[in-house]
């Protein structure tokens, strides 16, 4: 498809005199003047078609969401392109996505019972053949129809450069394939191919998801030398291991040997297990308690492994992902820088330069234009005000170059809260009453009295630990509630006077404190309907829907929730609480990538281990410590029967992935390692380790690193000489954290990077 007319090349003749001449081509029109415009050296603008309005429009909007300028440019792809990333329609392919991944758990086998233990386990319902399937193919049409959008924006050229929107056409091609399949034979296949394939579509409609996952990708060979260092430290202690603990003629003094160093398998489990200190110190306790000598072997082997390598290997995935996520946060802000350069180009005239020698010009573009895009922009209403602000505030009716790339440094600024007036009182006495209640020194006191308030909690709690509900007094609990619930209802109606009833709900903590005042005014009020006033030996019977208990405790747990507002009182942890929700926020593409490793594995881990895990026989459901069969199970201390780990199990998708999760804390992991080397192989060993080095390992270690960026990005914001109060509320996205760090493009780089746009025509010669 040919393209819309965009820019005319600009030469300049023998004399120096710039001239300039238009060439336009369109979808539905070849003649050259149908889209051209004219420039006049002179300065003055000339009427600008929608069209390059549109398009300064959408790439200046690929330049706030970091997304590539590289697609068609023409006004119905542009049309097409507003559309796809409109909030609707990336709800819709959001929601497909949301939908084809919780296929799992309704999918046999399903996981939709109320427990997973193997000896009460009972499914509610199974769906019929066909239902998933429908659900799923209708998915897969919207995807087929994803990428054919996206295919056709960019265009063939760039469709073969895309190695991600090839892997999307290859692996819906293989789903369909695989869901064809499963028509076919009624729903009775045992492996459906296609359900590792699903975590694809989550990860390949984030951009954000594949910079990690790319950054992840490059970080793992670098790595390598210390994994490999750490596979020859166990290789080489197992060994020693093997040498040690042998076996020996008395029964008695070779239980190190027989319980963990039977065998090469065995010991290299063992020491591994031993890594994560997850059997510490089980492990050495058969050998120690011969001789004390032996301790010295297993502390060397965690001196190494666990405090040096293990440490070793944090501080390099720490170091590579830095440096690999830098890079990618620099291609983010070249497309930024890209995309506000090309909505210049498309927008510039030229405009003799005042301060220039005589005869040189530079591209400017008028007031009105760059207001006419800012109001067809989709961005937040604080950044386009101010940017309309600042485009009005110039003195000449033209915007060059570096002052339109200047008006988007708005983007990178932190947006202050502004809060509403307080209301203006005629009294005097009101006026001090004012300033009384909105003194910090009334935040302080309501956090000293919901202190107070916690202490009656935490004695009443110990002082009622061991008495029956039949016996307990609850006049005490009845009077503190009923006391402090008036005080915080007199806090809220000061905050309201001095502050206002829209300056009151301007604070997040105001909203939060009124939120749980509120609702212990309901409980009160509720209590004292039903139960009447607390008095000496309260205890009445159950009226309504909550007991008296029932009531106080929920009540308690308000209160709990309602001294978070401390929070806020104390600087340093302020800091911390800000991290944190920073972390949540940016924590979204690095929990992408968990996802679709708990999803692969999930999923692999019900193909590999279902069912394998017998029941005990004669389990019911009136008691789960029946007696269990010698032919069936084992008794061994520390196994998994012994311990009771029957709902930890991979019968279905949900219970796969809460054993997972438990695999991942490495907390009694080598009971797991145990149980499915003898009921399924022993080489499902590899499984579990390699889940190991994903979650514990390399996601572990690079959810460490994220921590420690975010955080010591903020200590050094918090306690720099020109930081405010405010700003502690600011919230950093990935790109703040390394802002220091990242290099403008230079000019040139722009321009030579939007001559090769695959569907704008700019002049190849100096502009």
């Amino acid at each position: 498809m040919e393209t819309e007319p965009l820019l005319g090349s600009r030469r300049s003749d023998s004399s120096g005199v710039p001239s300039t001449s238009t060439t336009t081509t369109t979808a539905t029109t070849t003649s050259s003047s149908s889209g051209g415009r004219n420039y006049s050296s002179s300065g003055s603008t000339s009427q600008i078609d929608d069209l390059y309005i549109q398009q300064a429009a959408v790439f200046i909007e690929d330049a706030i969401q970091y997304r590539t300028i590289n697609h068609r440019v023409d006004s119905q792809s542009l049309r097409l392109y507003r559309w796809y990333y409109s909030e609707a329609c990336q709800w819709v392919l959001s929601t497909a996505i949301f939908v084809v991944l919780a296929l799992a758990f309704f999918e046999k086998p399903s996981s939709l019972s109320v427990t997973s233990d193997l000896r009460l386990r009972h499914v509610l319902w199974e769906p019929p053949c066909g239902l998933t399937e429908g659900i799923e193919v209708f998915c897969l049409v919207l995807f087929i129809i994803d990428v054919v959008i996206k295919s056709y924006l960019i265009g063939w050229k760039e469709f073969q450069k895309s190695k991600w929107l090839i892997a999307y056409a290859l692996v819906l091609a293989a789903s369909i394939v695989d869901w064809t399949v499963t028509l076919c034979l009624f729903c009775e296949e045992k492996v459906r191919i296609r359900r590792l394939l699903r975590p694809f579509f989550l990860l390949q409609n984030s951009s954000l998801m594949k910079k990690a996952f790319k950054c992840l990708q490059q970080t793992i060979p670098q790595i390598t030398s210390v994994m490999l260092l750490l596979a020859l430290h166990l290789l080489l202690f197992t060994m020693i291991a093997m040498l040690l603990f042998t076996r020996v003629q008395m029964a008695e003094d070779d239980q190190e040997w027989k319980t963990y160093f039977r065998n090469l398998p065995d010991s290299l489990t063992s020491l591994l297990v031993l890594l994560t200190t997850a059997n510490n110190p089980d492990v050495m306790i058969p050998a120690y308690s011969l001789n004390r000598a032996y301790s010295l072997f297993f502390i060397t082997f965690s001196l190494i492994g666990t405090y040096l390598l293990m440490n070793l290997l944090t501080a390099i995935i720490y170091n590579q992902f830095r440096g690999y996520l830098l890079s990618s946060i620099q291609t983010s802000l070249i497309r930024r820088c890209l995309g506000i350069r090309g909505a210049f180009e498309v927008l510039c005239c030229e405009s003799p330069s005042k301060t220039g020698r005589r005869g040189s010009i530079r591209m400017t573009v008028s007031t009105n234009t760059v207001l006419q895009v800012l109001q067809k922009v989709k961005m937040s209403s604080a950044h386009k005000q101010e940017m309309i602000k600042q485009v009005k505030a110039f003195t000449h009716n033209c915007v060059t170059a570096e002052q339109f790339r200047a008006l988007f440094d708005e983007l990178h600024k932190e947006t202050m809260r502004e809060y509403p007036p307080k209301p203006v009182y005629r009294s005097v006495f009101l006026q001090k009453l004012q300033t009384l209640f909105s003194h910090r020194f009334v935040d302080y006191f309501g956090n000293l009295i919901v202190a107070v308030h916690l202490i009656c909690i935490f004695v009443t709690l110990v002082h009622d630990a061991e008495t029956p509900i039949s016996e307990r007094d609850g006049f005490f609990s009845g009077v503190v509630n009923g006391s402090f619930s008036l005080y915080y209802l007199l806090e809220m109606a000061v905050k309201i006077f001095a502050l206002g009833i829209k300056g009151y709900c301007s604070y997040k903590s105001n909203l939060f404190d009124g939120l749980l005042t509120i609702i212990l005014l309901i409980l009160q009020l509720s209590s004292l309907v039903q139960y009447g006033w607390p008095r000496p030996g309260w205890n009445p019977a159950l009226h309504g829907l909550l007991s008296l208990w029932e009531t106080v405790r929920l009540a308690n747990m308000l209160v709990v929730f309602r001294f978070l507002r401390l929070i806020s009182s104390i600087k340093l942890m302020a800091l911390v609480a800000n991290s944190l929700f920073d972390l949540i926020k940016n924590l979204r593409a690095f929990a992408g990538i968990l996802v679709v490793a708990y999803y692969i594995f999930a999923i692999a881990g019900v193909a590999f281990f279902k069912d394998k895990i017998p029941a005990p026989q004669n389990s019911t459901n009136a008691s789960l410590n029946a007696s269990i069969s010698p032919e069936n199970m084992t008794q061994q201390c520390g196994t998994y029967e012994q311990l009771g780990y029957w709902p930890n199990n991979f019968n279905d998708f949900a219970a796969a992935l809460v054993t997972l999760w438990d695999l991942m804390v490495v907390n009694n992991w080598q009971v797991f390692l145990d149980v499915f080397s003898r009921y399924a192989s022993p080489w499902s060993k590899l499984y579990f380790v390699a889940w190991w080095l994903v979650s514990s390992v390399i996601w572990v270690n690079l959810f460490v690193a994220l921590i420690l960026e975010n955080f010591i990005h903020k200590w050094d914001r918090t306690y720099h000489p020109s930081f405010s109060d405010q700003e502690s509320e600011y919230q950093m996205s990935v790109q703040d954290m390394f802002r220091d760090d990242l290099e403008e493009p230079t000019e040139e780089d722009l321009l030579e990077r939007l001559r090769q746009h695959p569907h704008l025509h700019l002049p190849r010669g100096p502009i």
